[in-house]
């Protein structure tokens, strides 16, 4: 098993359908023991039960610092250290440029970016002390084709930051042993999409994706699996784009 005797922690990860479950699941299958984190206290707890009981859920609202600290700190009571985090956790929203109000743009980019970097400063201590720990951030094939079918701009912004940050953090720790990555999913089939795509949306889409057919959440959970382990000991401050050929550069 991949992952055998890791602590792994997963943003935003409560959603069944979603890309932090699909992560969890596929962690827990090779052998790590998962912390779910996501606002709803009762939700992390039930997605972390479901996929068995060596794993915790933690309530944590990413764009907190001191809710970050404290939840990585309570991984690290329960387990001793932290191995890998996944900075999944994100929101969209469809807006176009001359409707982002200050509320929009906060909202999505503390989550996404002020998050993303919440977290890894969370967890950073931990993994330099070690010597040691894998970061992937989650980013999105519209921060690098410039927009995309659900997000708005403001969206785009977040991730496209999320993509610099996590490759300034890969120089910055990669002498200390943490290794930081991205990945980019495409148009995966999760809650966010659910019900919001006509069979006429899917026709066009499918025309400029190479492997036709959408992502699932699966496909980015693998992505994240071969970061997080030892498959990818030499590789940090990499894009690893999911997205079924939808932009190929």
């Amino acid at each position: 098993m991949l992952l055998e005797g890791k602590i792994c922690v997963i943003t935003g990860a409560a959603s069944e359908r979603g890309l932090g479950m699909a992560t969890a699941r596929l962690f827990a299958e090779n052998g790590a023991k998962v912390a779910v984190l996501d606002l709803d206290l009762e939700a992390s707890k039930r997605a972390a039960a479901s996929i068995g009981p060596a794993h915790i859920g933690l309530a944590c609202n990413v764009t907190d610092k001191t809710a970050c600290d404290a939840a990585i700190a309570a991984v690290i009571a329960k387990y001793g250290r932290v191995d890998v985090l996944i900075n999944n956790a994100g929101i969209t929203q469809p807006i176009k440029t001359l409707d982002i109000t200050p509320a929009n743009y906060e909202a999505v980019t503390d989550v996404s970016l002020r998050g993303t970097l919440y977290m890894s400063q969370a967890a950073l201590p931990a993994m330099v002390q070690q010597k040691a720990g894998s970061i992937v951030c989650i980013s999105s094939v519209s921060a690098q084709r410039g927009g995309g079918i659900f997000g708005g701009p403001h969206y785009s912004a977040a991730k496209g930051g999320v993509l610099s940050l996590a490759r300034a953090m890969a120089r910055e720790f990669g002498p200390s042993g943490v290794r930081v990555n991205n990945v980019t999913p495409g148009l995966i089939q999760t809650d966010i999409t659910a019900g919001k795509l006509s069979d006429e949306m899917k026709v066009e889409i499918l025309k400029g994706i190479p492997l036709n057919r959408l992502g699932d959440a699966a496909d980015v959970a693998k992505a994240c699996l071969f970061l997080a382990s030892d498959l990818a000991s030499y590789v940090t401050g990499a894009t690893l784009d999911v997205n079924g050929g939808m932009l190929i550069h």
